[in-house]
């Protein structure tokens, strides 16, 4: 007789739970509380360490320098350029000397012209994920592990969209689409950085930004880049939703997979829908040239590493001729397969086109990394050395 209060406690508390649970996901369907979850840009772990202050993450007196750079529509976007660390072992008397500016004027800086003024220079520009800054997280040692020497005279900028940290305004897609734009249009026109010394990487939200803003560019302006490197990606966002969970805990849309109605109407209502999958194959099939290299952790439990089979398999068909295009059946058995043991598998794809283009797209799939740390491993660091070759 005992027994039963346990069990009425039990299915008040999951009804609590699945009521709570409802009313969140009708929240969500308000497109402005959808941007907030989705790009969590209030959300910080690090109030006490400011990003003006570089050297409280480990970095040397001057090695970062922040800097604005100014939209179209008049944002102003907070920016961090990390030099090489042997371009700064080079220049360090100079560097420990020169005081700190204002980011309103990077041109003034040391760093700004030994990023633009060595014609060997070479420039990462990193798109990172949602919530936070420049500054959070592994975001800090993504930077020292590109900078540390691998790849001679490589310089990293990153950039914080609007509405995160001291940037202005609001995110959306086609704002952080513009940002993106912005960054690589002060690169390419500011530090005269010319596109074949530019790579481009994105990881989890960074991967959207970075194939949308690579396609603007080859479709609308027919600039190609040395690279693009995405980083724990996903095919569109609808889909992504099906399967993600908040921090690898907390599930958007699975807990409705019994109910595949309710949950196909909720995926059909999300506004920022991110389709990843169908701009890169517009960015593979109207490029000449492109380095594509798609990295991924099958321990990551926020974005499952199978999108990276989807985007894998959507840039290989882009590269063919056909009209009928490639079956999956073909993709599996012409890409080069090598399995790695313990530390995963990779896959690659390389045409030579008609017209003498290359086109290379590998797929790296590790064991270990999770969702946030991976970006720091040595595969990201190695993909990024070998485009440069």
């Amino acid at each position: 007789m005992a027994i039963a209060p346990i069990f009425k406690k039990a299915y008040w508390s999951l009804a609590i739970v699945g009521g709570l649970y409802f009313v969140y996901m009708t929240l969500l369907l308000n497109g402005w509380v959808q941007r907030q979850a989705l790009y969590a840009h209030n959300v910080h772990t690090a109030w006490w360490q400011g990003p003006n202050k570089p050297e409280q993450f480990g970095f040397l007196k001057n090695q970062v320098r922040p800097f604005t750079i100014i939209t179209p529509d008049g944002e102003k976007l907070y920016a961090w350029h990390t030099l090489p660390l042997s371009t700064y072992i080079k220049n360090e008397d100079a560097l420990v000397q020169e005081s700190t500016s204002s980011r309103e004027d990077p041109e003034s800086s040391l760093a700004f012209k030994l990023l633009a003024k060595d014609p060997e220079s070479r420039l990462i520009i990193n798109f990172h994920g949602n919530a936070g800054t420049v500054a959070q997280g592994w975001r800090t040692d993504t930077y020292r592990a590109l900078t540390s020497g691998l790849v001679d005279k490589l310089h990293v900028v990153a950039v914080d969209y609007r509405g995160f940290g001291y940037s202005t305004g609001s995110p959306d897609e086609k704002g952080l689409i513009i940002d993106g734009i912005a960054t690589v249009k002060w690169a390419l026109n500011v530090a005269k950085i010319p596109p074949e010394k530019i790579v481009l990487l994105g990881q989890s939200l960074g991967t959207a930004v970075a194939t949308a803003v690579a396609e603007h560019f080859v479709v609308k302006e027919g600039l190609e880049f040395r690279g693009v490197v995405l980083v724990a990606g996903f095919s569109d966002l609808p889909t992504l939703l099906t399967t993600y969970a908040i921090g690898g805990v907390i599930p958007i849309l699975s807990p409705l997979r019994p109910y595949p109605r309710l949950q196909q109407f909720f995926a059909k209502n999300i506004q920022e829908t991110w389709f990843s999958a169908t701009r890169l194959v517009n960015l593979v099939r109207k490029s000449k040239n492109i380095n594509l290299r798609i990295i991924h952790a099958q321990n990551d439990f926020e974005i499952l590493w199978t999108h990276s089979n989807t985007l894998f398999s959507a840039a290989a068909n882009a590269t063919s001729t056909g009209d009928q295009g490639l079956t999956q059946e073909q993709i599996d058995e012409l890409k080069i397969h090598q399995d790695l043991g313990e530390s995963g598998f990779t896959n690659s794809w390389i045409t030579v086109q008609e017209d003498g283009g290359r086109k290379s797209i590998k797929q790296d799939v590790v064991r270990h990394g999770g969702h946030n740390r991976l970006v720091t491993y040595p595969v990201v660091a190695k993909a990024i050395a070998n485009i440069f070759q």
